[in-house]
């Protein structure tokens, strides 16, 4: 229905009719338009903050998607890192010691990656923090699974050479001492025989008659053979593998320089030179440039109980004649 506009007339008390021009009818009309698209404009604009685009519903929707599968990386990369880290100590604590092998230093094993920042690329990213923590645990677990790969390599070239290593590993008496009557002294702390004081013993002393055969006690190369200060006549064997053994104090020798040894071959005999209060075999064992108690190793020599007796023989109260 046509909308009808009138005027009050004050002269007359009455109202006029008024009939609008084409212009003000078109205005009126442009006006109303105007109107109407901007509160339908206003009211879009609010509906899509409010609900958003289908785009970016989609979008949000899809970075919750990426958000929950970063999550799920995260925590199985946790495990995967656990399990590994379980390897790590059987490979140290059990494949290594079973080869007699030193552990992997946990310095190489948990080392990270110096210099620049190599997750600054992903800083500007949503969620950064889990991103970059994610990437950290990804890359430390990728690190740890090449030093654990090159560790196994070692361990399985252990093996091909662990018939060769029994054999050459000290594993028996240097002197022939199967009631263990023979038994001087051990290693540790002990009161020099000369001056009266204390002093670290670094082997263990076989008493026995002059000439008594001294033996190899494992597979090796004799690499000394000469006089040395306090030592007397002495030999020494590499036995590879970190081994060498000492043998001092003997009267004669019985091998050759150079000579590959096996274990239980005559190498020389027992004799009382150099710093030496009476006839003696002194012995050492030598483990990576360390010495090492000797008593450890006489296990093919010694049952359990035997083994007993020579700790107790060789404690403190034996004699010690170098």
């Amino acid at each position: 229905m046509r909308k009808v506009y009138y005027i009050y007339n004050p002269r007359t008390q009455t109202y006029d009719r008024i009939y609008p021009t084409v212009r003000q009818r078109a205005l009126s009309i442009l006006r109303r338009l105007f109107v109407g698209m901007s509160l339908g404009a206003g009211a879009f604009i609010l509906l899509l903050i409010i609900f958003g685009s289908p785009s970016e519903k989609e979008l949000r929707t899809e970075n919750s998607r990426l958000l929950a599968q970063y999550n799920v990386l995260s925590h199985r990369l946790d495990e995967a890192l656990g399990v590994l880290q379980d390897v790590q100590q059987r490979d140290d604590n059990l494949y290594r010691v079973i080869f007699q092998a030193d552990p992997i230093s946990p310095a190489i094993r948990q080392a990270g990656y110096g210099g620049t920042n190599r997750y600054e690329h992903l800083m500007d990213m949503a969620n950064a923090d889990l991103v970059v923590n994610t990437t950290q645990k990804l890359d430390l677990l990728r690190k740890q699974l090449y030093i654990q790969s090159k560790s196994f390599d070692d361990v399985v070239e252990m093996c091909k050479n662990h018939d060769e290593m029994l054999k050459c590993i000290p594993a028996i008496q240097p002197v022939s001492n199967k009631d263990l009557r023979k038994t001087a002294s051990g290693y540790g702390m002990r009161i020099d025989p000369i001056y009266g004081t204390a002093k670290f013993h670094g082997g263990m002393d076989f008493s026995a008659h002059p000439g008594t055969p001294v033996y190899a006690t494992g597979d090796g190369v004799v690499v000394k053979m000469g006089w040395e200060t306090g030592y007397g006549n002495t030999i020494e064997i590499d036995h590879g593998f970190g081994y060498r053994t000492i043998y001092a104090h003997l009267r004669d020798y019985r091998t050759k320089l150079g000579k590959k040894v096996l274990r239980g071959e005559v190498i020389g005999g027992v004799g009382s030179t150099g710093r030496s209060t009476g006839p003696h075999l002194h012995y050492e064992v030598h483990v990576k440039g360390k010495r090492v108690n000797p008593v450890n190793y006489y296990f093919k020599d010694l049952s359990a109980d035997d083994y007993q007796r020579m700790i107790h023989i060789a404690a403190n109260h034996g004699k010690v004649f170098d």
